[in-house]
């Protein structure tokens, strides 16, 4: 990792702990490797994007249910999908420093950390193990789950008993995934607690390579939404050999990120492999009883499947700029997509002093907040208070003046251009409810 990519990486972590998107984890303690908080911006930031993500997905349309499953499952659900055979790591251990890394991202046989001698490659299962009851021996040994992609599965005869779906239909769902890595870094690309929203999509298997197309066009407008640039966005076809096990064709949809081209989120034909599976391990009925053709088979399955947590780094790392202002000043600004952003406006009183100016702007800021996360600030000069609101993504600043008194009007200066316009404040909802969609 060069200098310069180090760099713009670590102004964007000072940037989210000094402005509270995300914190490290358990810093008071001296921290805990592959851990983040989100602060009380990052959380409304992550809540954004998942929320629009479900709406897409989810509300938006007819053929998807949501679903939230437990994250602890029976331990045979985890044989069943493969993961306890086949979801590892290669790692190798330096013999003298004792720090482990993933084989796969070190050179030759000596370690990048002090030099010593690392030992041979040996596999790594990448699940936490937990026990249910008082016990701690095999047969309470069950594990976190490190997808939710099984619940689904576990969960798909249900569904159909519940609300009789017809082909192709789906079934979605968000939550914590956790995965014991080797090496977790990158902030927060790689971590050990993360969210996953992915979706597990049922269909005839004649009509598979029609609706990975159509599924790889919904990625893309979803990317567009985030306000991801499609330049720095790179699909990668898993050649045959490096696929999961289970799968026949997956994308990973890479990023650019500050530390390199990394996967953002990826699309996989998992074929009927996990009903199969399922059933073989069970002795459940999984099938699929098709009204029309009176057939009954397994359905065969797409998955687009999405971090949130690296969704939202992609879109901090797009939406920070630095921008060059008269004289040596550099205003920090980070360009969110409006809806994403965490305020959707800021109130200011032009002085904090001044009791009838507080008293009007403390008016609107409660008439706006029902309808928009709307932010309070009277510290310091106005100019001050635009720049922290710009650091945070607000689009807008509302400014209460004295011309304020005389004609009931504000100044509302946007975030990516920084003009000012007079809007009355009778129309300020009408205003940002015009201007706030995508």
């Amino acid at each position: 990792m060069s200098d310069e990519k180090q760099l713009s990486l670590d102004k964007l972590v000072s940037l989210t702990k000094r402005r509270g998107f995300i914190y490290p984890g358990s810093e008071i303690y001296g921290g805990l490797a592959g851990t983040w908080d989100y602060g009380p911006l990052g959380v409304e930031l992550k809540r954004n994007i998942e929320n629009a993500w479900w709406k897409r997905f989810v509300h938006d349309r007819s053929d998807m249910f949501g679903l939230d499953s437990a994250i602890l499952m029976n331990a045979k659900v985890w044989e069943a999908s493969g993961h306890v055979k086949g979801f590892t790591d290669p790692m190798v251990e330096c013999f003298k420093c004792k720090r482990r890394f993933r084989a796969d991202h070190v050179e030759g046989k000596t370690c990048p950390e002090c030099g010593g001698e690392l030992g041979e490659a040996r596999s790594f299962n990448l699940m936490f193990r937990t026990f249910i009851g008082p016990v701690d021996d095999s047969s309470a040994q069950i594990y976190l789950r490190p997808e939710n992609a099984q619940g689904m599965f576990v969960d798909f005869k249900q569904v159909l008993d519940s609300l009789h779906p017809k082909l192709p239909f789906g079934i979605a769902q968000a939550g914590r995934a956790f995965r014991n890595e080797i090496a977790p870094g990158e902030f927060l690309f790689r971590v050990r607690e993360f969210d996953l929203m992915e979706f597990e999509y049922f269909i005839h298997e004649k009509d598979w390579e029609k609706l990975f197309e159509m599924w790889l066009k919904e990625i893309w407008a979803w990317l567009d939404f985030l306000g991801l640039d499609r330049k720095k966005i790179y699909l990668h076809e898993i050649p045959d050999g490096e696929r999961a096990h289970y799968s026949k064709r997956t994308i990973d949809i890479e990023y650019q990120f500050p530390f390199g081209m990394k996967e953002l989120c990826a699309i996989a034909y998992r074929t009927d492999y996990d009903l199969k599976s399922n059933i073989e391990k069970s002795g459940k009925d999984l099938t699929y009883f098709d009204e029309e053709t009176k057939e009954r088979f397994i359905p065969h399955v797409l998955e687009p499947t999405f971090g949130l947590d690296r969704a939202l780094l992609a879109t901090l790392v797009e939406a920070y700029q630095e921008e060059k202002l008269e004289g040596d000043e550099t205003r920090v600004v980070l360009k969110l997509p409006k809806t994403l952003a965490p305020y959707k406006v800021a109130v200011f009183p032009l002085l904090a002093n001044k009791p009838e100016l507080t008293k009007q702007a403390e008016e609107i800021y409660k008439t706006l907040k029902p309808h928009f996360h709307t932010a309070w600030d009277d510290r310091g000069y106005i100019v001050k208070r635009y720049r922290s609101q710009d650091e945070i993504g607000t689009p807008w600043c509302i400014t209460v003046d004295f011309d304020t008194l005389k004609d009931d009007t504000v100044t509302v200066r946007d975030r990516d251009t920084m003009k000012q316009e007079r809007v009355k404040t009778g129309g300020l909802i009408q205003y940002f409810q015009k201007n706030i969609l995508p």
